[in-house]
């Protein structure tokens, strides 16, 4: 006898890439061409800076390859996990922010995804406990994204 069951199977978590750079001219630049180069897409991107140093924070569509040109390319980075949910319009955020805060979950940063198939857009989130925050939001009905969802 077959059954179905309501939850999603377990799919692969979307890892984002941290990658350090010095603050100058055209290193974000070239970061973009060695991955377009490969037919990396990315998907999200944030930039956060100081003086002299960046973190370029990327949501690509294949984290293997991507973590392989890194290291090829001398590029130093980090990889953090991260919850992708798919938004429809801006009720959608507030949604997404009053189940999290419902259930005590902090969010360390946010930012938009550029692109995703099938045209929905999302909201990346770092986020202090990703395993409770799945749920809470599955629960409250919002679209937890997997690697697969963004993957071209």
């Amino acid at each position: 006898m077959n059954y179905e069951t309501k939850r999603r199977p377990r799919h692969t978590p979307i890892m984002q890439l941290s990658v350090f750079s010095e603050n100058k001219v055209g290193r974000l630049n070239e970061l973009i061409g060695v991955l377009a180069s490969n037919n990396i897409h990315i998907m999200g991107v944030c930039s956060v800076d100081t003086t002299d140093s960046s973190v370029i924070r990327i949501l690509v569509d294949y984290i293997e390859q991507a973590r392989a040109l890194l290291e090829e390319n001398n590029f130093t980075y980090a990889e953090n996990e991260v919850i992708v949910v798919e938004i429809n319009d801006e009720s959608s955020i507030k949604k997404v922010t009053c189940s999290l805060v419902e259930a005590e979950i902090n969010i360390h940063y946010i930012y938009s995804l550029l692109m995703r198939p099938h045209g929905r857009t999302g909201l990346v989130i770092r986020l202090e406990d990703n395993e409770l925050a799945k749920d809470v939001l599955n629960r409250h009905n919002v679209y937890v994204l997997s690697q697969e969802d963004i993957a071209r």
